[in-house]
């Protein structure tokens, strides 16, 4: 890993707040992320387990944590278990935890290697009554690949049929989606990063640059940063931008066209998500400026409703009318169709299609409950759009917005994000 190490008083507190959640005389498991195959004996770049990383700070696979707080052995309590190295996997591999990096890195007394797993599972499950397993409740997940957790659960209830098991994804997310003061830094440092990046291209992008030169641009800059992407980069010129999951990035950018960028650092695998849309010639044509300036009021004007008590579908629903009113004023609604539209089927749905904010956090589209009111510490994306295929426009805004018990703190507000910014920038090339 590129980055500095989170403190380990981070996971610690995260432990205890789990633990405080579990039944009685209950037991935890939590595996790291498989390693993907690529192709032949190549792998696909690891990404550590969110949930396993939020309890442990550990980075790497073959990794395992127990919890049982009503454990009648004390140094069981918290067990975690690391793959052994030796010289070939040195040699092969590079560096792996010790035993004292690993304590030093989760706050981790006993920390074991994966060959004793079985013998300590058995013991433990011998003494407990219930099991937390844990799996991808992401709601936005669609998963096919029997992935370890999966495989896990069906071995372990074949061995203990008659325990009783709960889900630990309900706790979990309870828990990541408050943020703790150190998540939050964590998160303020991703999107510095990303910043750094959107001024990068700003001084770049004229007409003739490809997309894929633009990447570039930022993968430097996160590197050099010592950071990673939270998701995979769209960098959209002209009609790409209203595609709204592009991830060619073979096109040329061409003058008199809109450049939409959709990118975020991830740092100590922490998600930012920043969107823009920039002139490619460093000039918003009249009809640029319009469309521009009314996502933009739209952004304002959402990102201030993101307050404790608010439940997300409605507000996605509110901002909807707030888009639609400027949908109107553009000239691409007709008021009268409006006021006869299915309520269930809103026009406004043609040019601005997606929602305008998720979770963010350990996962770009973190967990979260989009049915219950919001709570200070939870932060959010906010990105509404509008897309105009047959103007070859589309435009997005989007900055990570921290609820709190008073205003929402906005963590990318001093990222340029208006018209006079971003032209002044351009043209002076910094």
């Amino acid at each position: 890993m590129k980055y500095d190490a989170p403190p380990a008083e981070l996971f610690k507190e995260n432990r205890n707040r789990f633990t405080a959640l579990m039944k009685a005389n209950a037991l935890a498991v939590f595996h790291s992320s498989d390693e993907m195959p690529r192709s032949g004996d190549q792998f696909h770049t690891f990404r550590q387990n969110p949930d396993l990383f939020y309890l442990s700070g550990i980075d790497q696979e073959e990794s395992m944590l127990l919890l049982y707080p009503d454990c009648p052995r004390p140094e069981y309590r918290e067990v975690l278990f690391l793959k052994r190295t030796n010289e070939h996997i040195a040699v092969w591999e590079g560096h792996k935890y010790t035993i004292e990096e690993a304590r030093a890195a989760s706050g981790i007394t006993t920390v074991l290697w994966n060959e004793e797993f079985e013998v300590i599972l058995n013991l433990l499950m011998i003494y407990a009554d219930t099991c937390y397993i844990n799996v991808n409740e992401n709601d936005r997940q669609v998963m096919k690949v029997p992935y370890r957790d999966l495989r896990f659960i069906n071995e372990l209830k074949l061995r203990f049929p008659l325990h009783h098991y709960e889900r630990a994804g309900r706790l979990m997310q309870q828990l990541r989606e408050i943020k703790s003061s150190i998540e939050i830094d964590i998160i303020k440092h991703a999107c510095s990063i990303t910043e750094k990046a959107f001024r990068r291209v700003l001084a770049f992008v004229k007409p003739g640059v490809m997309e894929y030169d633009v990447e570039a641009e930022i993968m430097h800059e996160f590197i050099r940063n010592r950071s990673g992407y939270a998701y995979y980069h769209i960098i959209a010129s002209g009609a790409s931008a209203c595609v709204l999951h592009y991830v060619e990035n073979n096109k040329p950018c061409k003058d008199g066209d809109m450049l939409l960028l959709d990118f975020g650092a991830e740092y100590a695998n922490y998600a930012s998500d920043l969107s823009r849309t920039i002139p490619v010639n460093g000039r918003f044509t009249p009809r640029q400026k319009a469309l521009y300036n009314a996502v933009l009021r739209v952004m304002k004007q959402a990102k201030h409703m993101l307050r404790p008590g608010t439940i997300l579908n409605d507000y996605n629903n509110e901002v909807g009318k707030l888009m639609e009113a400027e949908l109107i004023g553009l000239g691409l609604l007709d008021a009268s169709a409006v006021k006869k539209q299915n309520p269930e089927k809103p026009l406004y749905k043609k040019y601005f299609m997606h929602g305008t904010s998720h979770f963010l956090g350990l996962d770009v589209h973190d967990i979260g409950n989009r049915f219950a009111p919001m709570k200070p510490g939870m932060v959010f994306t906010c990105e509404p759009g509008i897309y105009v295929p047959e103007e070859n426009i589309g435009i997005r805004i989007e900055n990570d917005i921290l609820v709190t018990d008073k205003e929402p703190i906005d963590l990318m507000s001093t990222i340029p994000i208006e018209v006079e910014e971003i032209e002044a920038l351009m043209a002076s090339g910094k």
